[in-house]
């Protein structure tokens, strides 16, 4: 960070447009955080219960899991204390930390997403199931999803260096509940249309670039399953990809309405409103999605409840027992 910088903290003015509704806020997005938690650990746990489940496709949703908790870990936890505290600053340090960390994950479920694709696509793609895992091993995966990892990370701290090695000398209102990228570089005061235009940039090859790679796999797809001559087989494959693509839709159609879009200072409690969306309804769906859309993990869901039903009561009566 530049020695120039002379605003040491940030105020995340956030909802304090809306006092009357802090509470109620504070309490639909508490419960609405621990349901994010237990539907994707949930997901998690199955899948490394299930060995039926231990396939490319469900390591990546394993990691997407876990990946898009760690992003609501990332922007929850401090809105819940802002709604409630009087006082709600963050130091220049921990508004870059929390950037980092929320664009690197953001960034890395992007990769991870357009990696689901590249799985489906091989699936697909071989008519022979007994070929997949040879072209789809268990270590071309783990380097797919490390891949992911590097590659957000990597963007995340280049938009970190080129945002706060600005001059903050201005106001030191955020008007988010987190350090995003727009309304913290409006508070600068030598924010150059050429840094624009590379922050524009880096966002867009996330967007655009792993959304591109996304719909050119399911145009492969398309065209592969129009080809097959079973109804049951073309069936198959379309509900195979259908929990991938509604999660797609609904990833980037938040993320692409905020970031690829014209930025101005009006906009900025619609973008917030928008980004509610994003860092709570869309990890909050993405279970569901894919629990209500697949039989297999219903399954390995309902296998999973079904031992935590039998372990309480055995640790309760233990419990009791030792008294």
């Amino acid at each position: 960070m530049g020695n120039h910088t002379t605003v040491s903290t940030f105020l995340l003015w956030g909802f304090s447009s809306f006092p009357d509704l802090q509470t109620l806020l504070f309490v639909m997005i508490f419960f609405s955080h621990v349901t994010i938690l237990a539907a994707n650990v949930s997901v998690m746990v199955a899948i490394r219960l299930s060995h039926n489940l231990h396939t490319p496709m469900y390591f990546f949703l394993c990691g997407l899991s876990f990946s898009e908790t760690c992003t609501t870990m990332a922007i929850i936890p401090r809105m819940l204390v802002d709604l409630l505290a009087d006082c709600k600053t963050i130091s220049l340090p921990e508004c870059a930390t929390q950037m980092f960390f929320f664009f690197g994950l953001a960034a890395n479920n992007c990769f991870i997403m357009a990696a689901m694709s590249y799985d489906y696509d091989r699936y697909i793609a071989i008519h022979n199931p007994l070929h997949y895992p040879i072209l789809m091993t268990h270590k071309i995966c783990f380097q797919l999803l490390m891949a992911s990892w590097m590659a957000g990370f990597l963007v995340s701290l280049c938009i970190v260096i080129i945002v706060f090695n600005l001059s903050f000398c201005d106001s030191n209102i955020i008007q988010h509940f987190f350090c995003d990228i727009s309304p913290v570089v409006c508070l600068a005061c030598d924010y150059t249309f050429f840094q624009k235009m590379v922050l524009f940039a880096f966002t867009a090859f996330v967007l655009v670039g792993s959304f591109v790679f996304i719909m050119m796999s399911y145009v492969f797809i398309a065209s592969t399953v129009a080809k097959m001559p079973s109804a049951k087989g073309r069936y198959k494959a379309f509900s195979t990809c259908s929990s991938h693509l509604t999660v797609v839709c609904i990833h980037y159609g938040f993320a692409g309405f905020v970031y690829l879009r014209p930025k101005d200072r009006d906009l900025f409690r619609e973008d917030m409103l928008m980004a509610v969306t994003y860092t709570v309804l869309t990890p909050l769906l993405n279970p569901i999605v894919y629990s209500l859309r697949n039989k297999e993990m219903q399954t390995a869901l309902r296998k999973v409840l079904g031992r935590t039903d039998r372990f309480i009561p055995q640790m309760v009566n233990k419990r009791t027992l030792d008294s």
